[in-house]
């Protein structure tokens, strides 16, 4: 796994925890010489993700729309900054560059481009890992929502199954490297 592509929010959120935790994942990629992909900003969760994997010798592409370059600050000390027209083609590059992608902690961002990449392997569209990083408890409400889609009949165990979901990012990425993709058959009985 060369890249990891980082979802993360804009802002830090109140518990000083979240920016202990992406800074710890930002080391660990580094530590374990894989690259971080992420929305190129040096706000909030992604500039503590980007800025603690650079000071640990990491390799960081950031990938921000035009629109964004003022409004997230662009993080200008990054091993590339690509800077793109749009949020669809903000997304489409970070997945190019990217082996897996990890959710931590953000707002309505965050999870759009949680749930886009997770559709997109529920689809097939790409077999890579998909990986929520549940900090602190905050995303367990959400892990019960995804379960409740399964009891309901809206979502399926084998797609429920696609996002790895743990609290340890080393237990999260060791998960990651025993990935293996079936493929979902989401009409399926």
């Amino acid at each position: 796994m060369k890249r990891i592509c980082v979802f993360c929010g804009s802002a830090s959120g109140k518990d000083p925890g979240y920016a202990d935790e992406a800074a710890a994942v930002g080391r660990l990629l580094a530590e374990r010489g894989i690259g971080v992909v992420y929305g190129g900003g040096q706000v909030g969760l992604m500039g503590v993700v980007a800025d603690a994997a650079l000071e640990a010798g990491g390799e960081v592409i950031g990938v921000i729309p035009k629109h964004l370059m003022r409004a997230e600050l662009a993080h200008h000390g990054l091993t590339e900054l690509h800077v793109v027209e749009d949020m669809h083609k903000r997304k489409a590059t970070m997945a190019r560059l990217s082996d897996a992608f990890l959710a931590l902690p953000g707002g309505a961002g965050t999870l759009e481009e949680l749930f886009e990449v997770w559709t997109w392997a529920q689809l097939g569209l790409h077999a890579k890992p998909v990986g929520l990083l549940d900090v602190g408890g905050y995303y367990t409400k959400l892990v019960e929502f995804l379960d409740h889609m399964v009891i309901e009949g809206f979502l399926g165990e084998a797609s429920r199954d696609l996002v790895i979901v743990g609290s340890d990012p080393r237990a999260v990425l060791d998960a990651f490297s025993r990935h293996s993709y079936t493929p979902v058959d989401k009409w399926a009985g």
